[in-house]
């Protein structure tokens, strides 16, 4: 069957019930929302009992089947939902899979919930037979430009009318955190007057629900974006998150901009060595960016001071690691905090 957008199962629920689906992406609104939708269809087939399974590293895969061909005291039909973040489930579980798809059993509904799925899992021969049996659902990221066309249809299937810089505010506030926006499109559901949203109205409820996250810190850096990546690390820590977490994001992605660098020096594409360097398609051109600013000994250079921030935190040096994580990120979005001699002094303290 053909792959379906997030908008285009609620029709197809309606007319069919497939036996599988598999619902991968990045968006976990989406992909919440997706996943009711079909528990919700299924429960209207009959489909009442429901078994979870978590399919980590330690996974026993002779447990799907074992569900799949188990008869239920309490129910006649029931949904099998299988979550496997990694998308990965290696040579056993694609075969175990791959087996349940070519003769699903009729009484279950198998829902597979992953992340986004790269190029060659959507090869394998474990997801062209669920491909071939059932459904896929794919859900891709609300770009910043599609954010206010996506609000605008969220408010009015709510009911709700907003003025276009209403909009343009909740936009700005919730920087692309999509359950923040339906959270806050709940909320003035209850206080719109005649449903509609005026400026005036959204500033007074809206909170400032801006999505920090060392990945999203580790992107804006990257990109260059020296403002949004200070306010994310603001956040981050009046968050309450731990300095080793983000140093370990930006971290990884020093290891791979050196990585990616040596290759391209040696006369690899760029294109062969990202992808030799684990970097998805998506953040290409983020690494391609701060390579263009950031040359080899200022990579080495950032790499010794993320080092020294470690023994920081360790406390193994002193110094405070916020304030050298705030220096770290200004390095990698292009502000020149510090020269190398003066760098290379403060670590020996």
């Amino acid at each position: 069957m053909p792959k379906l957008r997030a908008e285009q199962l609620g029709s197809a629920l309606t007319k069919q019930l497939a036996p599988i689906y598999l619902v991968s992406g990045e968006e976990p609104l989406l992909i919440q929302e997706c996943c009711d939708q079909i528990r919700a269809a299924a429960r209207k087939h009959g489909f009442s009992e429901r078994d979870l399974y978590h399919a980590d590293t330690s996974f026993d895969w002779g447990q799907l089947l074992a569900a799949a061909n188990s008869l239920s005291l309490f129910a006649e039909k029931k949904i099998i939902e299988l979550r496997m973040p990694s998308g990965k489930p290696g040579d056993k579980g694609g075969k175990i899979l791959q087996e349940y798809a070519e003769s699903p059993a009729p009484d279950n509904v198998l829902l597979i919930v992953t992340e986004k799925l790269d190029s060659a899992t959507q090869k394998s021969k474990w997801f062209k037979a669920i491909e071939d049996a059932g459904q896929h659902i794919q859900i891709w990221p609300i770009t910043i430009a599609q954010l206010p066309r996506w609000i605008g249809l969220r408010l009015q299937s709510a009911g709700l009318r907003a003025d276009s810089d209403a909009i343009e505010l909740l936009v700005s506030r919730i920087e692309g955190n999509l359950l923040a926006a339906a959270q806050e499109i709940e909320k003035l559901k209850l206080l719109a007057h005649n449903n509609h949203i005026s400026y005036e109205l959204m500033a007074s409820v809206v909170a400032d629900s801006a999505r920090y996250d060392v990945f999203g810190l580790a992107d804006k850096a990257l990109h260059g974006d020296a403002r949004a990546a200070v306010k994310t690390l603001q956040g981050l820590r009046s968050e309450g998150t731990e300095p080793i977490n983000v140093l370990w994001a930006i971290t990884r992605d020093i290891r791979t901009l050196i990585q990616v660098s040596q290759a391209v020096a040696q006369g690899k594409h760029f294109d062969w060595a990202a992808k030799q360097a684990g970097v998805w398609e998506k953040r290409q051109p983020l690494i391609q960016a701060a390579l263009r600013r950031l040359k080899p000994a200022h990579l080495q250079q950032l790499l010794r001071k993320a080092n020294g921030i470690d023994k920081a935190v360790k406390g193994m040096r002193n110094a405070e690691p916020w304030d050298e994580l705030l220096d770290l990120i200004l390095n990698i979005a292009g502000v020149q905090s510090l020269n190398m001699h003066n760098e290379r002094l403060s670590l020996k303290h």
